[in-house]
């Protein structure tokens, strides 16, 4: 005879590894009030559940409002490994957001973040260092991070992250080397980029290569990068398989030979011959920035002798299918055929 059997099991909608929802405007109140409960497993469920819930915008303004950022910024510092790592990636959802990147200068969110930098977990190190870029994606957060002086701490980390990590902090970086570069350069961050041009990921290589040329902007910059013999590695890279890498070492290339000590060490590196190669290459960015750093060294007599033999090559890019390109080519023409 059949008996019935009591099953164990929770019924199908329900996830135990989440708080439950509250309805409607009770929701983000009573998460946050789990996000401070002294039970660790109710942390983490309330935490779980904030990732998915704070994906709609309108929830991340209540969330704003009623405090839940104070709330993840103690949990940064919870010793539970779940706990941070659910933490920073809230904070990496909320950080998405304009209203939540002014939270995190209006909290103070970026030091005890910053903090995290250290930690044990690789996941937590990423979204901590993922939050800290997306906030420097715009001015008031990336002089948020410059003001924190973590921009040495931040070339420090290139050293020995994760490549995965490393192509974030390079990321921010890029934004805040906009604003200072005076605190890079002290750090050796030309010197770390320049290593990491031979790096075995395209990613890294052209991202290292951007922020050289956004390091280059100032003097005391380009003559760093020909000290440290940054400019030969960038010749290399003119032959790289992958187009992002190619434009981006033209690029730099283009920004430190402004210099006369920039353009005889290019020159003296082989740069001439192979960026008149790249003048008709497939992408546009490539040919924009070769034909700009082609300019640059036809300023000096021994560029324009030798670019005087491959003037017909630039010509032909005056009819270019990108404006960009066709007044680049222009320029470069005027400036190798000018006549004393």
């Amino acid at each position: 005879m059949a008996t019935t059997r009591i099953s164990a099991q929770l019924p199908p909608n329900i996830d135990p590894t989440k708080a439950p929802l509250a309805y409607g405007d009770r929701a983000i109140p009573k998460l946050n009030r789990e996000l401070q409960d002294e039970e660790l497993i109710t942390r983490q469920r309330a935490l779980m559940t904030l990732c998915d819930h704070l994906h709609d915008p309108e929830h991340i303004v209540e969330a704003l409002r009623l405090g839940v950022v104070e709330s993840l910024k103690a949990l940064l510092t919870d010793s539970d490994g779940t706990v941070r790592h659910k933490a920073t990636e809230v904070l990496y959802i909320i950080a998405g957001h304009n209203i939540g990147r002014d939270a995190f200068l209006d909290y103070s969110i970026i030091p005890p973040l910053a903090k995290l930098f250290d930690d044990d977990l690789d996941i937590v190190r990423r979204n901590s260092h993922m939050a800290i870029e997306m906030v420097s994606e715009f001015a008031p957060g990336a002089e948020g991070v410059v003001q924190n002086n973590l921009i040495p701490i931040l070339v420090e980390k290139l050293k020995s992250e994760l490549d995965e990590i490393k192509e974030y902090i390079l990321d921010t970086l890029h934004f805040c080397l906009r604003l200072d570069q005076e605190q890079a350069l002290k750090a050796g961050a030309m010197e770390v980029f320049t290593q990491l041009l031979v790096h075995v990921s395209s990613i890294i290589r052209a991202k290292a290569a951007r922020d050289i040329m956004d390091l280059s902007v100032p003097l005391d910059g380009k003559n760093r990068a020909c000290s440290v013999n940054t400019l030969p590695a960038l010749v290399a890279l003119l032959d790289d398989t992958d187009a992002d890498v190619r434009a981006k070492a033209a690029g730099a290339i283009m920004t430190i030979t402004i210099t006369t000590e920039g353009k005889k060490t290019a020159i003296s590196s082989g740069a001439l011959p192979k960026l008149v190669q790249l003048v008709n290459d497939h992408y546009s960015e490539v040919r924009l920035n070769t034909i700009k750093a082609i300019t640059t060294l036809s300023e000096s007599p021994d560029g324009r002798e030798e670019l005087m033999k491959s003037v017909e090559d630039i010509k032909l890019r005056m009819s270019d299918d990108s404006a960009a390109v066709r007044k680049a080519a222009e320029i470069a023409v005027k400036v190798i055929t000018w006549l004393p």
